[in-house]
């Protein structure tokens, strides 16, 4: 089992890395929450990781921090979860407001991230509320912020450009430009229009 890797970042997109540790070149797909904390390309790198071998596949899944890493094991112990969902997961909320959704029974939150139906999100509910230590509910339940309609918007705006093909980066930046210019109720597509626009 390879439970962390360290070397050189030589290749890094939002939902792949390459590192290469001695001369190997080791292919991780990590979520964007994870993503977001990378160093630049080239730069030293250390992942803890998630060794997935099935009869047909065998992938890493790299982490920055033990609670996400944690968090996607215990993701993946629930039927109807595989690694992509829960790195969707992942992806699309961060640790603390993922157990502060399961915690609070939200279902609505849980289904709002792609890849995740309802049902499968009321799974991850039943499921992982008990797998959740005492200690974790009440800090998820302490510090779960709810996240305005407007960061919400942002965040999904970035996706869109990301999936568009542009760099997290380039993205981030668009986003954070026009969003002063538009009105504080612009949809996503709005948002993402006037991105692609300037």
């Amino acid at each position: 089992m390879i439970t962390f890797l360290e070397g050189l970042l030589v290749e890094k997109q939002p939902t792949r890395v390459v590192l290469n540790v001695h001369g190997v070149g080791y292919e991780v797909f990590v979520p964007l929450s994870s993503f977001d904390r990378l160093p630049a390309e080239q730069q030293p790198c250390r992942l803890l990781t998630y060794d997935c071998i099935r009869e047909d596949d065998h992938r890493l899944y790299g982490f920055v921090s033990v609670a996400e890493r944690h968090l996607f094991e215990l993701l993946l112990g629930i039927s109807g979860v595989g690694p992509k969902t829960a790195l969707s997961a992942l992806s699309g909320l961060s640790v603390r407001e993922l157990k502060a959704a399961v915690v609070a029974g939200d279902v609505k939150r849980l289904s709002s991230i792609s890849g995740i139906g309802k049902k499968t999100a009321e799974r991850i509910v039943v499921e992982l509320r008990d797998k959740l230590s005492a200690g974790e509910a009440l800090e998820a339940v302490a510090g779960a912020a709810e996240p305005s309609a407007r960061d919400l918007r942002a965040r999904d705006a970035i996706l869109a450009l990301i999936s568009l093909g542009y760099k997290q980066a380039d993205a981030q930046q668009r986003i954070r430009d026009v969003l002063p210019r538009l009105k504080p109720a612009a949809t996503v597509e709005e948002v993402v229009r006037a991105a692609l626009a300037d």
